[in-house]
């Protein structure tokens, strides 16, 4: 009789458990996605782009520097009796500014240079008064009788000395794709602002090259972006067929967009009553130019004009109609920067996965 082999247990082998630095790849991608979204939200609230701002005062107050408590908007007699001028900071063809001092506090005190340009004067200080938000410098005072505006001091000056704060050591550390791409939104939330502002859709006029943009926006101690001059802001009303021209002279060149430019060729000389009005796509055209210059040359920027090809190419159609909306761009910038973040903590992820 044949024997039964003893019988063997057999040992089968673990089932095999995920790895350990897979496992803690996944919890760090968790714990990015749940960093960034807090980040991109505070980001929205506190960067000053948020639509409302509750530390802002009633409208005709002000706060600002070592003032604790909301002041009423200076009048002609507080400006005269309350504001010394310091020195002449700039000038240009409609007013001349003068960084002067109020109880202690920097400021800025423009006055109307040219009587003929009163007009532009007068709905910059109409504009300023309206738009008051984080978008825009903040109004102190004015004085309709005398042609003077009152606003905050802002010592790091337009944009158009970005590059060389930059290079300042003390600013050095804020030299990366990563601010630079911020400015950029900063810059296109204030074009949001205004396409959809209290008044309505309202249209940068003066902006009829690169330096003109710059020299309109000013930079914030801590690397915001504000809009300063508003003396060129003109209103769209599409419904009504209200229609807008930047200025009575013929534009011309690259920068400006092509329902700017003289259609009728150089056979028919311009003529401003046979120029055509347009909208507020004007802006959008202009946005990738303006956004090239903050990115500048810094390590990363060409990354991140490759990730924004397609939202500028749309901005550079020709017809007006099929460009983006600021707040479109501003989405599409938005997915840029969290993509960006994402890959710039965790390179090499998406091979591991």
């Amino acid at each position: 009789m044949e024997k039964k082999p003893p019988f063997v247990r057999r040992e089968f082998p673990p089932r095999e458990t995920p790895s350990i630095s897979l496992a803690l790849l996944l919890a760090a991608v968790l714990l990015l996605n749940a960093s960034l979204y807090l980040y991109l939200s505070k980001f929205h609230i506190t960067s000053g782009r948020a639509e409302t701002d509750p530390g802002l005062c009633p409208f005709g107050y002000f706060k600002f520097g070592t003032v604790k408590n909301c002041s009423p908007w200076l009048s002609c007699e507080a400006i005269n009796r309350e504001v010394r001028k310091l020195k002449c900071v700039g000038e240009g063809a409609v007013k001349k500014v003068f960084l002067s001092e109020w109880k202690e506090n920097k400021v800025v005190l423009s006055q109307l240079t040219n009587p003929e340009l009163k007009e532009d004067f007068l709905h910059g200080l109409k504009m300023l008064r309206a738009l008051q938000s984080k978008y825009v410098v903040r109004l102190l005072g004015y004085c309709e009788q005398q042609l003077t505006i009152l606003t905050e001091y802002h010592p790091l000056g337009s944009l158009r000395g970005l590059n060389e704060t930059l290079h300042i050591p003390k600013y050095k550390g804020m030299n990366t794709w990563h601010r630079r791409l911020m400015l950029a939104m900063d810059y296109v939330s204030v074009i949001r602002y205004l396409h959809s502002s209290p008044l309505g859709t309202l249209v940068m006029c003066d902006s009829n090259d690169l330096d003109k943009v710059l020299s309109q926006y000013l930079l914030t101690s801590d690397f915001h972006i504000l809009v300063n001059d508003l003396d060129a802001l003109p209103l769209v009303n599409k419904s009504a067929g209200r229609l807008v021209k930047c200025g009575h002279r013929e534009l011309q060149g690259e920068f400006v967009a092509p329902e700017q430019r003289w259609p009728y060729g150089e056979d028919l000389p311009f003529e401003d009553d046979l120029m055509p009005p347009y909208d507020e796509k004007t802006d959008i055209w202009k946005i990738p130019d303006v956004t090239n210059f903050f990115l500048g040359h810094v390590e990363g920027s060409d990354i991140v004009r490759l990730h924004l090809f397609d939202i500028h190419a749309a901005c550079k159609k020709n017809d007006p109609a099929e460009r983006p909306s600021a707040q479109e761009v501003l989405d599409a910038y938005r997915k840029v920067l969290t993509l960006l973040i994402r890959e710039a903590a965790l390179p090499g992820t998406r091979e591991m996965l």
